[in-house]
């Protein structure tokens, strides 16, 4: 795998896109990013809890959290939140392809909502295991590994994944460099 090669590709697409060899060196530069006196919201990547950028952006940063909702009227409140006045949207991708695309599905729409409009900008960490050859290859990645994982993570049984496939959200374009993407040379989230 040749990450200048996908970086360029990225870069091609309009995207604004970075390599770093370790996890830690990913939340480092996903942190540079994110200019001083900005909120912060996120959706729920577990790419980005399970590196400590959440951590660390809640430590620095101004944050919307969805997760302090004590209900579901509440949360859906904060989701949209972060939609109108959060300068910067935290996520990662279910899959990438060589070529320069990214694709995630989602069961409700808030995070393909705010990577596609919301927030000013969108920063996005995403680990090796995520990275495929085309479209075909990145929906099967992302109907198949990433909604079972998730399906279990909410509860249910991994073949209930196609429960959280709601919507499909291909981006072919990064927005001149709103949408921000950090590859990182370890295996991160689902």
């Amino acid at each position: 795998m040749n990450f200048l090669e996908i970086v360029k590709a990225f870069e091609k697409n309009g995207f604004e896109a970075y390599f770093e060899k370790t996890v830690a060196d990913g939340v480092k530069k996903c942190l540079s990013l994110i200019p001083q006196g900005s909120v912060v919201g996120w959706g729920g990547s577990m790419s980005c809890v399970d590196s400590g950028l959440i951590k660390s952006v809640k430590e620095n940063f101004t944050i919307i959290d969805r997760d302090t909702a004590k209900d579901s009227q509440e949360r859906n409140a904060l989701l949209r939140k972060i939609l109108a006045e959060a300068d910067v949207f935290l996520t990662s991708f279910n899959a990438v392809t060589e070529d320069g695309k990214a694709l995630n599905i989602d069961g409700s729409g808030n995070r393909v909502a705010a990577i596609s409009f919301g927030p000013k900008s969108v920063i996005a960490l995403v680990g090796k295991n995520k990275i495929v050859k085309d479209e075909d290859q990145a929906y099967e990645r992302a109907s198949t590994v990433a909604a079972g994982k998730n399906a279990v993570r909410f509860g249910k049984k991994y073949e209930e994944g196609d429960s959280l496939c709601n919507i499909v959200q291909i981006l072919r374009r990064g927005g001149n460099g709103r949408i921000k993407i950090v590859f990182v040379d370890e295996e991160l989230g689902y």
